[in-house]
């Protein structure tokens, strides 16, 4: 595992002042910083994105391919919706581990069906900013056992 695309959707650019009740207080510069700083502690180069846009989300998974060795995703809102989200990191063979910072399964129904799950390798959710983290190790773990 040496490249990790941190990809985050839409809303996430709010963190910090966005329903800090569910979502906490930490933005989305702390989380990037956390993931840039553990991925140096363990000789990874991390790549961190976000868009609003689906497309750009899109276009996003399909540069990864060939460039990143796996992918730590939060679509946001478009986890429960977007079937061209999955379709698209179905198409570039890389794993890639859903992460939400509320646990989605305990909130609104709606919530609780993902689009990326079936295709992910995994999902973590309901750790806040450490989820980041705890997927990044998944990932790494994963390669280094070959799975």
């Amino acid at each position: 595992m040496h490249t990790i695309l941190i990809l985050n959707g839409p809303n996430l650019n709010l963190l910090g002042t966005r329903q800090p009740d569910i979502y906490g207080r930490t933005t989305l510069a702390d989380i990037e910083r956390l993931c840039t700083e553990h991925g140096a502690a363990n000789k990874l180069s991390v790549i961190c994105k976000q868009s609003n846009h689906e497309g750009t989300l899109i276009d996003e998974i399909h540069a990864a391919r060939g460039r990143c060795d796996g992918i730590v995703l939060n679509a946001g809102a478009y986890t429960h919706t977007s079937i061209a989200l999955m379709d698209a990191i179905s198409s570039v063979e890389l794993p890639v581990v859903e992460v939400h910072l509320s646990n989605i399964h305990a909130r609104e129904a709606f919530r609780r069906r993902s689009r990326i799950a079936p295709v992910a390798v995994g999902q973590i959710a309901g750790f806040g900013p450490l989820g980041y983290r705890l997927a990044m190790d998944a990932l790494v773990d994963m390669a280094r056992s070959g799975t």
